[in-house]
């Protein structure tokens, strides 16, 4: 049984970008195809699209990599978990590594990057970081 589903897709993405894979596959929820769309529109992703299947559905992210096969996503950290969720507002949402990272963050209207959650001053749970 899976008890963080959004950890377990942040680790296929850290495992398929370790070995250098073109896309990978999992499980489809909302809130991870939020956080795809978050990811394609900062640039970490080329893109992701929804595969039907018959047990249940499949999101398959397509992941991005430089000119010279360097990695565009290099660390990815879930910051929120089941045992202790971690919630922030706007004033208190701080740009990851000098604004080369991204935080994003399930709010009331979806799943949003931090420079997106300033901008619009909500708030709501980090759900990880991207660099």
């Amino acid at each position: 049984m899976m008890t963080d589903p959004i950890a377990d897709m942040l680790t296929r993405i850290r495992n398929a970008v370790r070995v250098e894979k073109a896309h990978v596959d999992m499980p489809l929820s909302k809130v991870k195809r939020g956080l795809a769309e978050v990811l394609k529109r900062e640039g970490y992703i080329w893109d992701w699209e929804e595969i039907s299947a018959k047990p249940s559905d499949s999101l398959r992210v397509h992941l991005k990599y430089g000119p010279n096969g360097e990695r565009v996503i290099r660390h990815v950290r879930r910051v929120s978990k089941p045992g202790r969720r971690v919630y922030s507002g706007p004033a208190k949402l701080r740009p990851v590594l000098g604004g080369l990272g991204i935080t994003i963050i399930s709010t009331s209207r979806g799943v949003i990057s931090d420079r997106e959650a300033r901008r619009r001053k909500l708030g709501g749970e980090v759900l990880c970081e991207v660099w």
